[in-house]
């Protein structure tokens, strides 16, 4: 398997002459969270609504953008691939499969929930356990939920750690995004989901499922 130094020099070299496009996939994603915050934080902290409301509708909405999360995740496999990506296939998991994308997601979600509450470290584990499950479910759609994390785990196994090294060779990069009042973010972030779609795509060579 590639050294995490070859995945992020694979994934600069996908973002070349794909950046501006990868930029603006960012900019669609925080455009929709921010009007998403800003639409529902005031509401939340009106108290002369009906509380259960308050509390309800902010987390039916969340719930609702978990497939634009997923679709901006595996939106960047097109970069690892590189094929022609298709700024329209971050909303591709609101789909006719969006309940199984849905449900995949929100149990990743949940399980990461669960072992964080009994302690943060197996949950920082099972974080990184789950990593390839959206890649999975988008290359085997037939999948059922259950199976596409298990077969995630099946591939993390002895890899955890150093995709854990990798999150953290971003860690400079991300201090300099923040120097730059958080614009930096916009072309990190494309930088960091390439090299997360690399080591899945370098993984998957690498693995007997």
């Amino acid at each position: 398997m590639s050294t995490n130094s070859e995945i992020r020099k694979q994934a600069r070299r996908a973002l070349e002459g794909n950046w501006m496009t990868a930029v603006v996939a960012v900019v669609i994603l925080y455009a929709i969270t921010i009007t998403f915050i800003v639409t529902i934080l005031p509401q939340f902290l009106n108290t002369d609504k009906d509380n259960f409301v308050m509390l309800i509708l902010p987390t039916l909405l969340g719930l609702a953008l978990i497939p634009l999360s997923w679709g901006f995740e595996v939106f960047f496999l097109s970069f690892a691939r590189n094929q022609e990506p298709a700024l329209s296939s971050i909303f591709s998991g609101y789909g006719s499969r969006v309940y199984k994308i849905w449900l995949t997601m929100f149990l990743v979600g949940l399980y990461q929930l669960l072992w964080s509450l009994l302690l943060i470290v197996p949950g920082i584990i099972k974080t990184f356990s789950y990593a390839m499950t959206p890649y999975i479910l988008k290359e085997y759609p037939e999948l059922a939920p259950v199976d596409a994390i298990h077969r995630s785990r099946v591939m993390m196994d002895g890899h955890k750690m150093k995709l854990f090294l990798l999150y953290l060779s971003f860690l400079g990069w991300g201090l300099l995004a923040l120097l730059s009042l958080g614009l930096g973010f916009l072309l990190l972030i494309p930088y960091i989901n390439t090299s997360l779609a690399t080591f899945y795509e370098d993984l998957k060579e690498d693995t007997e499922l």
